[in-house]
């Protein structure tokens, strides 16, 4: 038996996170090319240079832009949950003084009888 139980919805999040940043790697590299190939005056240390630090700058933005993403799924996550809150309060409210209703009603119909 497997002394470490593995948390496969972990694993393949950080599978997910993994080939992510990969993909976004690819995706700087390329940008980085399509930019470098119009500067035609570069020398060759120079364009790989220009390169390295546009796929730099690219990973940083994105990662950047990750984080504003996960911070606002947070924050609405937390607005979702308190709606929900309130909404399950106002239910319970409601079902319960509809239960004491029909429990005063029967009892006067009771009573009247």
């Amino acid at each position: 038996m497997d002394e470490h139980p593995v948390d496969t919805r972990a694993f393949l999040n950080e599978i997910e996170g993994h080939l992510l940043l990969a993909s976004v790697r690819d995706q700087g590299h390329a940008a980085a090319l399509r930019f470098t190939a119009s500067l035609g005056w570069l020398t060759e240390g120079q364009r790989t240079e220009v390169e390295r630090r546009f796929e730099a700058e690219y990973l940083g933005l994105a990662r950047t832009s990750w984080q504003c993403t996960a911070e606002r799924s947070q924050d609405l996550r937390a607005e979702y949950e308190e709606a929900y809150r309130l909404l399950r309060q106002r239910l319970l409210a409601l079902c319960l003084l509809g239960s004491a209703l029909v429990l005063g009603i029967l009892t006067a119909v009771t009573w009247k009888m």
